[in-house]
């Protein structure tokens, strides 16, 4: 069995402005590129971020560009769950998660979302900008998808499908982001603060919940894929990891997610490039009960482009400015 994940960037069929024809790629162009990339994952589970939904007339808002990409692939007959605006049909507009599974695998129980469901807002008082001394709550800015997995062989896998705050700064009103430029260093240092707080306690999050999970099962079968915007040694992933290392008792060993990254060579250890330096920012961790069955990871990011480089000449490639990565299993998970 394979497993993958891909944070396909934005992705959307939506017609390029003609002021930005020569700076933006068409649908048909990012296709051409994207689809060779997932027809090579050869993945059994796929777990996608930054997908966009399109308006439909008289219809909920779809997955109309991704149905789009995968038609003749392989993936085009796969499941599908994903994100959706809180009560509705509908798809959220923009970076949908999306998990897709093999027909031959089954979904148990409908579409669940982890947002602020485990960790209250945390109240936050400003220190510069027209907000300065004002309190708000500050909330995550994309959910958990969670998933459960029905393998032939009635083995079950507990899915977390992530996109974690990016590491750009967050607004603040009155200091900026306004056009890239920040009115002064201090309001530019909260924002990545702000942004910071987000992305641990999406972290914090994702460990309580895999936390419940292991209290329900201590062998459970855990996945979590996705763009943590987070290398190996920063603080979101050793939440995620847990490693008695860090928390010092042995007890919890059980409890460890490992990433599987580690045994692909340290030369092609990234997914991201970000002026010139390479990040590991997309990761794929598993339950200690999955390494029995793990054979391989590989990170395809033989065409991953330095796009922090590109905006600076307002140009973007067709291509994703994430690469995947695949894991393999041997067949002992299907059985």
């Amino acid at each position: 069995m394979r497993i993958a994940t891909f944070n396909i960037e934005n992705l959307d069929d939506a017609p390029v402005a003609p002021e930005r024809a020569d700076k933006d790629p068409s649908f048909e162009e990012r296709a051409a590129i994207l689809r060779p990339q997932l027809q090579r994952l050869k993945a059994d589970i796929l777990c996608l971020q930054e997908v966009n939904g399109q308006n439909i007339d008289n219809e909920p808002r779809q997955l109309r560009a991704l149905k789009a990409l995968l038609k003749g692939t392989l993936y085009e007959n796969y499941r599908i769950q994903s994100t959706h605006l809180k009560g509705k049909k509908d798809v959220e507009r923009f970076r949908n998660l999306v998990t897709l599974i093999h027909p031959t695998f089954q979904f148990e129980g409908d579409v669940r979302e982890i947002l602020n469901d485990f960790v209250d807002k945390p109240a936050y008082k400003y220190a510069t900008g027209t907000n300065k001394g004002v309190i708000k709550d500050i909330g995550w800015n994309r959910p958990l998808l969670y998933s459960i997995v029905k393998l032939p062989g009635d083995q079950k896998l507990h899915i977390i499908n992530a996109h974690f705050k990016s590491k750009n700064p967050t607004d603040i009103p009155g200091e900026g982001e306004v056009d890239f430029k920040w009115n002064s260093v201090a309001g530019w240092t909260e924002g990545f603060f702000i942004s910071s707080l987000k992305r641990v306690g999406q972290a914090l999050e994702t460990r309580i919940f895999i936390d419940s999970l292991f209290n329900a099962n201590p062998n459970a079968n855990i996945v979590i894929c996705g763009d943590i915007n987070a290398n190996t040694n920063e603080v979101p992933m050793q939440a995620l990891m847990g490693e008695v290392e860090d928390t010092g008792n042995p007890a919890l060993n059980n409890r460890t997610m490992h990433p599987l990254e580690h045994t692909v060579p340290e030369s092609s250890r990234f997914t991201l490039y970000h002026h010139g330096r390479k990040n590991l920012l997309d990761h794929l961790l598993v339950s200690q009960n999955m390494l029995a069955a793990y054979q391989t990871s590989e990170i395809h990011n033989e065409i991953v482009r330095d796009e922090s480089r590109a905006f600076a000449y307002d140009v973007k490639f067709p291509s994703s400015d994430h690469a995947p990565i695949i894991a393999q299993f041997d067949d002992s998970l299907l059985r």
